[in-house]
């Protein structure tokens, strides 16, 4: 156990000297974790209440100033974390599972099966991605789950087709030919053979979107279709600054938060595609 934890820490330190940049991604990224998870601790204003005149600009007692109600506009950034993160986290997560389960039996099953799923992720594909996200949202009725939804539903298609694509190539190699040979059934075939050598692709499109479905999801409850006030979610808060122009600090602060999330994840999702697929990185 301890050798294969030294080993581990090893390779871990190795990753990180050759690509710094992968240091710089898990940094951004786990100070959001952290405020995220422990805001409530140690913030000193309820993100919700007036603390101050409104639209006072950035001083040392509050630090990017207060909105147009008069609540601390850094507060209410770093309670954001928790639902941008969350949404993410959740909006990634079901469209990778979805995504990935239908993109493997295409590409393992063929037929109409594959003719079916691919048919659906064609039409998906087909409209773009914000405009389908709004219409979904707008359909459902404003609020951060069905804002979820409808982005799932836009996102799942994406991780379908890359699954597919790597299941075919997968079934073509020699020791599937092996294993089947040998007696292999389906269902051991698809867990034990291909979906181990397909899902490195689908790891690195997954962290490089986390910053994406922020940024769409921040979209959504700016033009009103995802959180509701008074929720100190980014996309919002941005749209509060939006109608106030001049006060620059109340959009500063969330777009900031989601410039870092997107920056942050762009360095992970690049740094793992070099050390998990170096012909992909090299390109």
């Amino acid at each position: 156990m301890s050798s294969a934890l030294a080993s581990f820490s090893q390779t871990t330190q190795r990753w990180l000297a050759a690509k710094p940049a992968l240091l710089i991604g898990l940094l951004i990224i786990g100070f959001w974790i952290v405020i995220a998870l422990t805001v409530h601790l140690w913030a000193p204003y309820d993100p919700l209440k007036i603390v101050a005149r409104k639209l006072q600009p950035p001083s040392l007692q509050h630090w990017l100033g207060t909105d147009a109600l008069g609540r601390d506009v850094l507060v209410r950034t770093f309670y954001g974390a928790r639902y941008s993160l969350a949404i993410a986290a959740a909006v990634v997560f079901c469209s990778v599972l979805i995504g990935s389960v239908l993109g493997a039996l295409s590409g393992f099953f063929g037929g109409w099966t594959d003719s079916v799923i691919m048919r659906v992720v064609d039409v998906t594909l087909a409209f773009p991605p914000v405009l389908l996200a709004m219409s979904i949202a707008a359909s459902l009725g404003p609020g951060l789950q069905n804002a979820a939804l409808a982005v799932i539903v836009v996102w799942w298609p994406v991780y379908a087709r890359l699954m597919r694509g790597q299941v075919l190539d997968v079934i073509s190699r020699d020791h599937i030919e092996a294993a089947r040979a040998g007696g292999a059934s389906r269902f051991r075939l698809l867990t034990k053979h291909v979906l181990p050598l397909s899902w490195t692709p689908t790891i690195i499109s997954a962290t490089m979107d986390f910053g994406q479905v922020v940024l769409l999801a921040a979209s959504l409850s700016f033009i009103g279709l995802g959180a509701q006030p008074p929720t100190p979610e980014w996309g919002s808060m941005i749209s509060d600054g939006a109608a106030y122009f001049y006060s620059w600090w109340i959009a500063f602060g969330p777009g900031i938060a989601i410039l870092s999330l997107g920056l942050g994840f762009n360095f992970i999702g690049d740094s793992l595609r070099d050390i998990l697929d170096p012909r992909q990185g090299g390109r």
